[in-house]
């Protein structure tokens, strides 16, 4: 993204492999904070993926294929998804057969049977958001990690998890016909300002030698979708402030690598 520092990144098959070596460190904040440990060597390795839930259709049992070689070449330790993970409207309820028939039989390579660490998009918001989140889903498929907005601490990298559909206006004032499931985000601005202050806490807070943070949406973007505004206002400032490394996200359904020399 813009204004963020340039990492290499190697993209195969719409997939994002980023490859980081480190060593161990730790960081304190208010958000939920899950331990994911490097491996004896002092390496770490993870595939990126989002936009991804649509029954096996519109190719993605083809990359889930190439996510399982690539996963097994590189020994990844996790995977990390930046939403819309079911398509077009989210889980109907915990027993929706749509989870184990856009994930658990698509992704069925040994070497994406790791962590998958998720947050929410879009289009999960527009079914049963309480679905997702349940810890109710890791008894079907114990991968399965999904919160609001999270912390992985991976040795002295950061990676913080962002929800971002909140921030967006138009999902509110012209949802289009479509109906989104906002319990537990209401009253919006107050979960709002709360999201800004537990990012900023958790920012300062890291000792981590490298911060990473994934949402769904864009900040900036070339694609269809273009710029978040929402974001460009609200999250962006804090992400530079804070020297975030990097901000992965989905949604545009394209492969971009924005960055700038002045930063």
């Amino acid at each position: 993204m813009a204004a963020l520092k340039y990492k290499p990144i190697h993209i195969i098959f719409y997939v994002f492999s980023l490859i980081f070596t480190f060593s161990a460190n730790s960081s304190k904040a208010e958000l939920p904070r899950l331990l994911q440990p490097a491996k004896p060597d002092g390496t770490l390795s993870f595939l990126a993926i989002g936009d991804w839930g649509r029954r096996g259709s519109y190719n993605q049992s083809d990359v889930a294929l190439q996510m399982g070689e690539i996963g097994q070449k590189l020994d990844i330790d996790f995977v990390i998804s930046t939403g819309d993970n079911f398509y077009d409207n989210g889980l109907l309820g915990l027993h929706d057969p749509a989870f184990q028939d856009s994930f658990t039989n698509i992704y069925t390579a040994a070497s994406l049977q790791k962590p998958w660490y998720t947050v929410l998009g879009n289009h999960d918001y527009r079914g049963d958001v309480g679905a997702q989140l349940s810890p109710m889903l890791r008894a079907l498929d114990n991968r399965w990690v999904c919160m609001r907005s999270f912390v992985v601490s991976a040795d002295i990298v950061d990676f913080l998890f962002v929800d971002t559909t909140p921030f967006v206006d138009k999902y509110f004032v012209q949802p289009n016909k479509h109906v989104y499931d906002w319990r537990g985000v209401l009253p919006r601005q107050t979960y709002l300002n709360n999201l800004l202050k537990e990012v900023d806490m958790a920012l300062r807070e890291s000792t981590a030698k490298w911060k990473i943070v994934i949402g769904h949406h864009t900040i900036k973007s070339a694609g269809h979708h273009g710029n978040t505004m929402e974001l460009e206002t609200q999250l962006l400032p804090i992400l530079h402030e804070n020297d975030v490394d990097l901000y992965l996200n989905g949604h545009d359904h394209c492969l971009e690598h924005i960055s700038s020399v002045d930063r």
